[in-house]
């Protein structure tokens, strides 16, 4: 598939998930709150892409944890059947699916904020790199459980599916031990597939700062 191509495959893709998930989910207003990221991810990536495209590894992690977002707000985290089933097959007393999340939830911000720092060449060297994506995401992690907490205390029992703690006393450290987690596994495992792309955007983006060769 050209890289050309991607984009519009991977909006199709959005779009008939986005149907799916509408069509009787569990509870609405748990759904209209797990979506709404996607939707207002998939707006500012429609409104950037001719002016700031995004690797295809890029593009395609962010549609894969929309696809997750769109899943756990049809069925509610607690209640995601894949999660279910793994949960019973190692007899675990909580359904998992929302720990699958949160760990994408740190792998998107972390890749995405590594091409931000490179294509604009904001940071020079490797080693600050990594921890600098790792802090992003492990940040955005922690704002997102704000939200979680707000919306619970402003809705009260409406907006316990989306809190999602299932009796786990310490889900919310949980959570972002997850994001952490992925945060440092996806740089370690894709950063140099992710180079590889990064370097066809050499002659395009400015400035042209690329710490490809002679790394720190």
């Amino acid at each position: 598939m050209s890289e050309s191509r991607l984009p519009k495959v991977l909006l199709t893709v959005l779009a008939c998930v986005f149907l799916w998930s509408a069509i009787t989910p569990h509870d609405y207003f748990t759904w209209i709150l797990e979506v709404t990221p996607a939707i207002v991810g998939t707006a500012i990536l429609l409104a950037t892409h001719k002016k700031f495209p995004f690797t295809p590894l890029a593009y395609c992690l962010m549609a894969f944890f929309m696809c997750i977002l769109m899943v756990g707000g049809h069925y509610t985290y607690a209640l995601v059947p894949a999660g279910r089933w793994f949960g019973d097959l190692l007899h675990l007393q909580r359904n998992h699916f929302d720990r699958f999340g949160h760990f994408f939830q740190g792998v998107i911000p972390a890749i995405v904020g590594r091409e931000l720092l490179l294509r604009k060449g904001v940071v020079k060297k490797r080693g600050w790199l990594f921890f600098i994506c790792t802090c992003i995401a492990l940040a955005i992690s922690a704002c997102y459980e704000f939200v979680e907490w707000w919306t619970s205390l402003a809705t009260g029992t409406a907006g316990d599916a989306f809190l999602g703690t299932q009796g786990d006393p310490w889900d919310t450290q949980s959570d972002m031990f997850m994001a952490l987690c992925g945060a440092m596994i996806s740089q370690l495992v894709l950063s140099r597939l992710h180079d590889r792309q990064l370097e066809e955007f050499m002659d395009t983006d400015a400035p042209r700062v690329y710490p490809f060769k002679g790394r720190a």
